[in-house]
């Protein structure tokens, strides 16, 4: 590259940057008070976009308002914030963290079919900034006036955020909340009115990032996913709650996708490097050296222990003889669904089944294990993908159903080495970019994994190939799998891995080795997930590169906290009930994703402690007030 391309690309990284710092400081302050990880932070900044498209098509294309139009967008969001903040969160802050992400998710559903409903589903582009639509000559070569202002404006909200947070008494009460909240409280810090206001702050920051977007980039439908994904690395790599290091975070992860698009191709010893692929990957790159070489991010503070612990559960007990007549009555009414049914109903079945694994599995590391996971996916994927190239080169159905959750394991063998290491948001951050560097590698590697198209005629064996006979071979494959892993959960294994979970101190004194257990479960776990995959693509006959994206991890998590993390069942129903509705509402009602979303947020709202969770206390009340009757 020459000089001048070298000054370009580096603006270029800039602008990027600004942008990329509006969203992931809403989303870096929101946490420091709050501690909600926001998963609809990325429909905000959509919200914001098109919002302002409509606003500027509504007041006209001139200076006045364009510009208002992007003011106002802002607020609107900010506003929306707030209401989300009053009327939702403030119900499900003595929540778990992982239920009040579940609620920030189904936002994003909801928001999402909202967008579609009021903007349609075609791409808008919005008009050029009313005198910034040109451009400057910048080293012999034009640069686009309006990324100049971009470039500016980054500073410029990093130094109002600092005065606003330095030299306020809102911004030393926020920074109070930031270091110690409930110590904030104790002094009569009135909380509730303290997060909506940062809430709003955040939101505002979001709609912001989405407004001055609309002269570079049209209002679509993916923009919330996409971009919530670089908030949360750029978060993650700065330190959570720092407004510094996600400036420093954006600065750094824009100039290098900046500097991967400028170099594209290069030719070395015979072989041409994609530098430019790299774009789809290289922010999760950062972000897992970083965790690696600092666990708590650039200018984040390191915690005080070694390792956060979970929420204390009761100790387990073995299954009541009732409980294991239940189970057995149920296996026994699957086995015999395909003598009543047939055809459509057995292909739900299976996938219910296979989820209701691969549920079970990412329980296992983040109930007993207390490690969340953000990239479970990847397991579920490399088992199917593993099984698929088996077949194809040939071998056997039944070696590729052994091959797959190997792959998966030896992926979670590498991957958990590196997890296991840290805690909290921080590991579920870290599995989420190595479950995008594995996506990066089947999504870019046309000539092994199919690319975007994926595998096709991924199909059993001759003796497998009615529907009815698959059935029972997922219905044994599913069964034993939970099986093996409840099991494990009873054996001196278990005990020791909730026992690091609960007390991670206490644990080393008495000569628990605490990361080899939770290692250990990253392996178990990725076994199994990779068995559900290579079920999965069997079932399905193709294959391809979502089976491992984000949403497949996220289903995951839904799944698991829809039927409650703290019951063994739990994850299996909530498997069962979120594969049956997202079929259900999808076939019938078009606005489904909103639908599900609703859906989600009733029981949120009505069982945060897990639809299981539920079932299970009112039994236990019951019981009692039975033993406590008068004869």
């Amino acid at each position: 590259m020459t000089a001048a391309a070298i000054l370009i690309q580096f603006l270029n990284g800039l602008a990027s940057a600004s942008s990329l710092f509006l969203v992931a400081a809403g989303l870096s302050l929101i946490f420091g008070v709050t501690r909600i990880v926001n998963f609809a932070h990325g429909s905000l900044y959509m919200l914001g976009t098109y919002i302002a498209y409509s606003l500027i098509e509504h007041f006209g294309r001139g200076p006045l308002g364009f510009w208002g139009a992007v003011l106002l967008a802002g607020l609107i969001v900010a506003a929306f914030g707030a209401l989300v903040e009053i009327f939702l969160l403030r119900r499900i802050y003595a929540a778990p963290e992982l239920l009040q992400l579940l609620a920030t998710f189904a936002l994003v559903l909801i928001v999402k079919d909202f967008a579609l409903w009021v903007w349609g589903p075609e791409d808008l582009l919005g008009p050029r900034a009313p005198g910034l639509g040109g451009a400057v000559e910048i080293a012999g070569r034009q640069f686009p006036e309006y990324d100049l202002f971009l470039i500016v404006l980054g500073p410029l909200v990093l130094a109002i955020l600092w005065a606003i947070l330095t030299r306020t008494r809102w911004g030393t009460l926020v920074r109070a909340a930031t270091e110690d909240r409930e110590m904030a409280g104790a002094l009569g810090v009135n909380q509730k009115w303290l997060f909506t206001g940062v809430f709003a702050l955040g939101s505002l920051l979001a709609g912001l990032g989405g407004s001055v977007q609309i002269p570079r980039e049209p209002a679509n439908l993916f923009m919330d996913l996409s971009v919530i994904s670089d908030a949360f690395v750029v978060v993650v790599v700065g330190g959570l709650g720092s407004i510094g290091g996600a400036f420093l975070a954006a600065l750094l992860i824009a100039e290098i996708k900046a500097f991967c698009i400028g170099i594209g191709d290069v030719t070395w010893f015979g072989h041409v490097l994609s530098f430019s692929k790299l774009t789809l990957v290289v922010e999760f790159i950062v972000m897992a050296v970083v965790l690696v070489i600092r666990p708590w991010g650039l200018l984040g503070r390191q915690q005080s222990v070694p390792r956060s612990s979970g929420a204390a559960e009761a100790p387990l007990a073995l299954p009541s003889r009732t409980a294991v007549q239940a189970l057995v009555a149920l296996l026994a009414a699957l086995a015999l669904v395909p003598v009543f049914f047939s055809g459509y109903a057995l292909v739900l079945l299976i996938d219910i089944m296979v989820f209701a694994l691969f549920s079970v599995s990412l329980y296992f590391i983040m109930g007993p294990g207390g490690m969340h996971s953000f990239g479970h996916a990847a397991y579920f994927g490399l088992g199917a993908y593993g099984a698929g190239l088996i077949v194809k080169s040939g071998a056997a159905m039944e070696v590729g159903l052994l091959a797959g959750p190997l792959l998966a394991g030896i992926g979670a063998l590498v991957f958990g080495w590196f997890c296991v290491r840290l805690s909290g948001v921080y590991l579920a951050m870290l599995t989420l970019a190595f479950a995008q560097i594995a996506w990066s590698v089947v999504f870019q590697w046309d000539a092994v994994t199919g690319g975007s198209n994926g595998l096709i005629g991924i199909w059993p064996a001759p003796w497998l190939a009615s529907k009815t006979a698959y059935y029972y071979l997922a219905l044994a494959g599913c069964a034993t799998g939970i099986f093996v892993l409840w099991r494990i959960l009873y054996a001196p294994f278990g005990y020791a891995l909730r026992a690091g979970r609960d007390s991670p101190l206490r644990a080393d004194a008495i000569g628990i080795d605490v990361r080899s257990r939770q290692w250990g479960a990253f392996v178990i776990a990725g076994l199994a997930a990779g068995l559900a995959g290579s079920l999965s693509a069997f079932s399905k006959g193709s294959i391809s590169p979502e089976s491992m994206a984000v949403p497949r991890s996220v289903d995951g998590l839904v799944m698991v906290l829809l039927g409650g993390i703290q019951n063994l069942t739990g994850p299996v129903w909530g498997a069962a009930l979120f594969t049956w509705l997202q079929d259900a509402v999808a076939r019938e009602i078009d606005y489904w994703r909103a639908v599900l979303g609703a859906v989600i947020l009733a029981l949120v709202l009505a069982f945060p402690q897990g639809i299981a969770g539920y079932i299970g206390q009112f039994i236990e009340s019951r019981r009692v007030k039975s033993a406590g009757a008068p004869a």
